[in-house]
């Protein structure tokens, strides 16, 4: 089973009408190695929020890039939330934006 280090918040949601739960992850990594952490959770069909902020702006983006291509490679799908924020989630789940 996945065991992330550093800084992580666990969320259990009780989605009433559906069986079961489904964990959101909120990861704020400090550094590169910390994002593989992420990539781990969307393959464990985990949806991750990753904030970025606690990182220097280009560790943040090659941080951001490789849990894309991570993700990406799983299938998942990623939406920007926020200035240095960003949800990434398996392909199960569905992901809307109201405008």
């Amino acid at each position: 089973m996945w065991q992330a280090e550093g800084s992580v918040n666990l969320v259990s949601m009780d989605l009433s009408g559906v069986s079961g739960f489904h964990e959101i992850i909120v990861l704020t990594p400090r550094g590169f190695e910390e994002g593989l952490d992420a990539v781990m959770a969307v393959r464990e069909q985990r949806t991750v929020l990753l904030n970025l902020s606690e990182m220097e702006a280009k560790l943040a983006q090659r941080t951001a890039d490789f849990v894309s291509g991570g993700v990406y490679a799983l299938q998942g799908q990623e939406r920007r939330v926020g200035e240095r924020v960003l949800l990434f989630a398996p392909a199960s789940v569905d992901i809307d934006q109201l405008s």
